[in-house]
């Protein structure tokens, strides 16, 4: 099975540190549950790159577990890399999902 390094985009990164803030101001301690969910499901990526569908373009996506995230990412086969531009709540129009891949 091939193994990828994992590239998280800054946006990306302000993404997920933005929703944490959000989750601590809501219940104390769930953005702290949120960052380790995403965590994990960003590190199997490594692994199980392939098993999610293209969403639109190139693009993956990879829903957060117990959070209704998706995690929006590319495959760069010729570097062995899954790079993550995008982490964006599951109801937000999808429009959004095309202008963040466009800075991909």
């Amino acid at each position: 099975m091939k193994s990828f390094k994992v590239k998280i985009k800054d946006e990306a990164f302000s993404d997920i540190l933005e929703t944490t803030a959000w989750y601590n101001k809501q219940v104390p301690g769930l953005g702290l549950r949120f960052q380790k969910n995403i965590k994990k499901q960003i590190t199997s990526l490594k692994q199980s790159a392939y098993s999610y569908r293209i969403r639109y373009h190139d693009v993956r996506c990879n829903l957060v577990k117990k959070f209704p995230f998706l995690i929006h990412y590319i495959i760069d086969e010729a570097n062995d890399t899954v790079e993550i531009f995008a982490t964006i709540h599951t109801s937000r129009n999808p429009k959004i999902w095309e202008e963040k891949s466009e800075n991909i």
